[in-house]
């Protein structure tokens, strides 16, 4: 019957059965391909199937096309069916069917395609009087090896689970490069990174930057591995997130968004959870949309008047006075800074701030110098907030050493904006200390992110003392070279005896700066009550 209808109206039929066999979808699409409604997809990760089951008829003798293989992933549909129409007859020919089974995560997303034999199971084509399958028996089994499978992985799992995604025009080698820069920023988030991939386009695609048919293989990618998030190496526009929220029903977050999120995590202070607020506003205002059951389908005219668009305009407009209120404290707060910076100018105090970065070592570093506890981890933008302490010099000199937020490549704009405040420590500094991990494979890139941040900042023009730090992990006639070459000191922030050579080049760079301008006078005894 259903081979017949297809045939007399030129047109591929389809129907969705559920277990009990009973019909509750009939589908009619045209001469190549049928559209399948559009029900909420389950959840990435479940082991259980929706309980439909879709056969649909093909009038050329195609086999199943990439198309029903992704509508079989991503609605987790029991199994999908293609029956050949004889155009002769009507009559039913070879049916074709494949259903999915359960992938480890070892699999390479660059092998999979929506041919891969290693992703679904495909059942050998034959007439609809020769399929002797129990069909229940066969899904309740996949069901049952699906949950055998994630069990192990949801008693383990704390974190969030992330797919990484690079997209490059250029070279491999850079977007390799960031996508391994991508993986620390994810761990320092506290998300754990289940599998990443580099896509190499001649151009970006506009609507989902790396294209639908790659974006649904990491789709099915991400069901496989039970992902949450799909996090891109690129900002990513207001529309393309919208554009590729409605194809997957996963958490999209883009570069800016992961550093933000690190961000928020780690103020601790009121002023750095303000800076922290005011960047994600910012980040957020053009990026306020109305989606689904939140905007009104009603809406008329060519601007869209309706209940919808009206929330979204009074959403837009509390933003807008949120980022208002929090850069007027913000303000206040840098009106404080620039006094309290003014009466250490008065005292003639030297000020040095450790720049560098993010995980290059500078929190170590101030703690070695200065003796002091302040919190030293292992990740990305662990300090925030500038710390300041007192160090004394070999020639008797004491100075203020400050610690700063670390910078990283490409650091948003909104970020930046917000720790205006908070770099502007640096700008009354006497000497940067340019902090650079040494044993990083990336320190060339590195030192010219860190460059083009202080030009950004119109801090280039300050006197710099170029220091690699983590040396004791290299070779020592590599890095003797690594510092006649860039002309640099070499020490170990963990090691208070490697850190002779730095000091006294500070009092050295000092002692130029000072009979250059003719400054620092003689220091107060109580020079710590100036320090804040």
């Amino acid at each position: 019957m259903l081979t017949e209808l297809s045939l007399e109206l030129g047109r591929q039929l389809g129907v969705l059965v559920n277990r009990k066999g009973q019909i509750e979808y009939v589908i009619v699409g045209d001469a190549k391909k049928i559209e399948l409604p559009d029900f909420k997809r389950v959840r990435a990760g479940e082991e259980r199937f929706r309980g439909l089951r879709c056969l649909h008829t093909h009038l050329h003798g195609e086999p199943l096309t990439q198309d029903d293989l992704t509508d079989l992933a991503l609605l987790r549909l029991d199994l999908m069916a293609a029956i050949d129409v004889d155009l002769r007859t009507g009559l039913p020919g070879l049916v074709k069917a494949a259903h999915l089974i359960p992938v480890s995560k070892g699999s390479d997303l660059g092998e999979l395609t929506a041919f891969s034999n290693s992703n679904w199971g495909f059942l050998e084509p034959r007439p609809p009087y020769e399929l002797t399958e129990d069909f229940l028996e066969l899904i309740e089994s996949l069901e049952e090896e699906f949950a055998r499978l994630t069990a192990p992985q949801k008693q383990m799992k704390v974190q969030e689970g992330a797919i990484l995604i690079g997209v490059t025009t250029s070279g491999i080698a850079e977007a390799q490069e960031s996508l391994e820069e991508l993986k620390e920023l994810a761990r320092s988030s506290g998300v754990s990174v289940l599998d990443s991939v580099i896509q190499r386009r001649h151009e970006l695609d506009s609507k989902y930057l790396i294209g639908k048919g790659k974006l649904e293989e990491l789709i099915i990618r991400s069901m496989r591995l039970g992902a949450d998030m799909i996090i891109f190496d690129r900002d990513l526009s207001p529309a393309q997130v919208r554009l590729i929220n409605e194809a997957a029903d996963l958490k999209i977050v883009d570069r800016s968004q992961l550093i933000l999120d690190i961000f928020a995590q780690q103020a601790a202070t009121s002023e750095g959870k303000i800076q922290v607020e005011l960047a994600q506003l910012k980040y957020m205002l053009p990026r306020l949309t109305g989606k689904g059951t939140e905007m009104s389908r009603l809406m008329g005219g060519i601007g869209g008047r309706g209940p919808g668009e009206t929330k979204l305009e009074v959403d837009r407009r509390r933003v807008r006075e949120r980022i208002k209120m929090l850069e007027q404290q913000l303000e206040r707060i840098r009106t404080a800074r620039q006094a309290r910076r003014a009466k250490r100018t008065r005292k003639g105090i030297p000020v040095i701030s450790i720049v560098g970065y993010t995980n290059a070592g500078k929190s170590t570093l101030l703690n070695t110098l200065t003796n002091s506890n302040e919190l030293a981890e292992e990740r990305m933008f662990a300090t925030l907030d500038p710390r300041s302490r007192l160090l004394r010099l070999p020639r008797l000199q004491e100075v203020i050493i400050n610690d700063t937020v670390g910078f990283i490549r490409d650091l948003p704009e909104t970020l930046l904006a917000a720790f205006k405040a908070t770099l502007e420590e640096m700008e009354d500094s006497d000497l940067l200390i340019h902090l650079v991990d040494a044993a990083s494979p990336r320190y060339l890139n590195q030192i010219a992110s860190v460059e083009k941040i202080l030009s950004e900042l119109d801090l280039a023009n300050l006197p710099r003392l170029l220091v690699f730090n983590k040396s004791d992990l290299l070779d020592k006639r590599e890095i003797e070279n690594l510092c006649r070459l860039h002309n640099a000191v070499a020490i170990s922030a963990v090691r208070q005896d490697s850190l002779d050579m730095l000091l006294e080049k500070i009092d050295e760079q000092l002692g130029k700066i000072a009979l250059t301008n003719g400054q620092f006078i003689e220091l107060p005894q109580l020079i710590s009550s100036v320090i804040n």
